[in-house]
C-alpha cells in the first residue's frame, strides 16, 4: 500500500512520515503490524476526544440510517445543523450569535473576508506576518509567510501585514481598512500567544477606525487553551469569529460566527453571497454536534491547564529552548532545526507521534486530544526526553 500510496495518491513533500494506519482508538493510532503509537498531534489539533469516540460514532451512525446529503447549505432544515448552529450560539457572545457552517477553516476564512468587505465596502484587509489561515488564493493572500506563496502569485490585492506583538504596528489599522484578520494564537509562526492586553488594543482600534476583527480560531478553538474559544482569555471579542479543526471531531468542518444582522448580508445585494454545497452536511454537523456536547458537558475543558503544566514540568531538557503556547496547543523550541527534525523521526520509531509546525523549523508541535490521560502524558513525554538524550549521546 505504501508504493501504490507514493504512485498514485498526490503528495505534498518528498518525505512524508507514510505510517500505513490500519485503526485508531483513544489516544492511539495502530499501524499495518499492530504496532501502537501514542498520538501527541490528534490529527493536527482536530480529533479533540481522541480517535472514535462512541459518542461521535454513534452520532454519525444514527445520522448516516436517516439521509446523508439532500440540499445545498441553507434550503432544507436539517435537525443536526441547526442543533448544533443553536448550541454554539448558546455558548458564545450575542454579538457571535449566528453561524454559517462551511467544508472547512479555509472556506470560513474565505467566507469572513467577503463578509467583512461586504459590511464595510472597504477592500484593504490587514493580517500578521507569519499568519496562517488556509491555501486557497484568498486566504493565501492573508499568509504571512513569502517563502509559500511567491510561486502562485498574483493573489489578492490590498493586502498589509503588520508584525504580531508588536503595538507600533497597530497604526495601520486606518479608514481604509475592512478588517484586521489574526490567529488568537499564531500557529505555523510557533505557537505564539498575545502579551501586553495586544488582541484588545487592535479590538480598540478597529472599532475606532470602523474596521471589522477578525478572530481566526481554527486551531485554538473548542477548548484546545482551556477556554471553549481562544479569545476568551485576552478580553478581545472578533466581529467575526472562524473556526473548525476540533468542532468536527476528527470529521471536516469549518464555521464563522458573526451577528445576524451581518450573516444576513450574504443574503441580498447579491443574494447568495456566500454558497457552499457541502456545508452544513448533516452527517459532518451530527459529528460536531456530538463532540461539542461531549466538549462542554464532560469537563475536561476546566483539566486542560493542569494537564498543560504536567507537560511543561516533564520536559526540562537543554536540547529545548522554550515551550511556547498555552493548554494543550505547545510548542517545543529546539535548539536548531536538525534537532527538531530529528526528534519527531526518532520518536515516531519510539511509539510517539509529533509534528512540525509550517513556518518555525525549530519547532516540534504537542497537540493531543483533550481527553489524554496523566499517565498518557507522563508516557509521551518519557519518550521526548529518553529520545533527546539519544540525541544529546549521539551529538557528542
Amino acid at each position: 500500500m505504501k508504493k501504490k500510496f507514493l504512485k498514485y495518491q498526490a503528495q505534498t513533500t518528498d518525505h512524508p512520515l507514510a505510517l500505513e494506519i490500519s485503526y485508531a482508538e483513544g489516544s492511539y493510532i495502530y499501524d499495518i503490524n499492530k504496532r501502537k503509537y501514542l498520538d501527541f498531534v490528534s490529527g493536527v489539533s482536530a480529533s479533540n476526544l481522541g480517535h472514535r469516540n462512541k459518542l461521535v460514532s454513534k452520532a454519525v451512525k444514527k445520522q448516516i440510517d436517516k439521509y446523508w446529503h439532500v440540499m445545498v447549505y441553507g434550503e432544507f432544515v436539517q435537525e443536526p445543523t441547526v442543533k448544533l448552529c443553536e448550541l454554539l450560539s448558546k455558548n458564545l457572545p450575542k454579538s457571535l450569535s449566528n453561524t454559517y457552517l462551511t467544508n472547512s477553516g479555509t472556506e470560513a476564512v474565505e467566507s469572513a473576508m467577503k463578509l467583512a468587505k461586504r459590511i464595510t465596502g472597504r477592500t484593504k484587509i490587514i493580517a500578521a506576518k507569519n499568519g496562517y489561515h488556509g491555501n486557497t488564493q484568498g486566504a493565501m493572500s492573508i499568509m504571512g509567510f513569502e517563502d509559500r506563496k511567491r510561486a502562485y502569485r498574483p493573489l489578492l490585492p490590498d493586502i498589509d501585514f503588520i508584525e504580531f506583538n508588536n503595538d507600533n504596528n497597530i497604526k495601520k489599522i486606518d479608514k481604509k481598512t475592512a478588517a484586521v484578520v489574526l490567529e488568537t494564537i499564531q500557529g505555523g509562526a510557533g505557537f505564539i500567544t498575545p502579551i501586553n492586553n495586544y488582541l484588545r488594543k487592535i479590538k480598540e482600534k478597529c472599532e475606532k477606525v470602523n474596521a471589522l476583527l477578525i478572530l481566526d480560531e481554527i486551531q485554538t478553538g473548542i477548548g484546545r487553551t482551556g477556554k471553549l474559544f481562544a479569545f476568551e482569555h485576552y478580553n478581545a471579542i472578533p466581529d467575526i469569529l472562524v473556526y473548525g479543526k476540533g468542532l468536527g471531531g476528527g470529521f471536516p468542518i469549518g464555521a464563522l460566527s458573526s451577528s445576524k444582522e451581518k450573516m444576513g448580508l450574504f443574503k441580498k445585494n447579491p443574494i447568495l453571497g456566500h454558497i457552499t454545497t457541502f456545508g452544513g452536511h448533516p452527517v459532518i454537523a451530527s459529528a460536531a454536534l456530538a463532540n461539542l456536547k461531549e466538549t462542554l458537558k464532560s469537563g475536561i475543558i476546566k483539566k486542560i491547564k493542569k494537564k498543560e503544566n504536567t507537560i511543561r514540568k516533564l520536559l526540562q531538557h537543554d536540547l529545548i529552548e522554550e515551550i511556547r503556547g498555552k493548554g494543550l496547543m505547545l510548542a517545543l523550541i529546539m535548539k536548531n532545526k536538525k534537532i527538531a527534525q530529528e526528534l519527531v523521526i526518532r520518536c515516531l520509531g519510539n511509539g510517539l507521534i509529533l509534528f512540525w509546525l509550517l513556518f518555525e523549523s525549530k519547532a516540534v508541535r504537542i497537540t493531543p486530544s483533550l481527553t489524554i490521560s496523566k499517565k498518557e502524558i507522563k508516557l509521551g513525554c518519557k519518550v521526548i526526553i529518553d529520545t533527546l538524550n539519544e540525541i544529546n549521546n549521539n551529538v557528542d
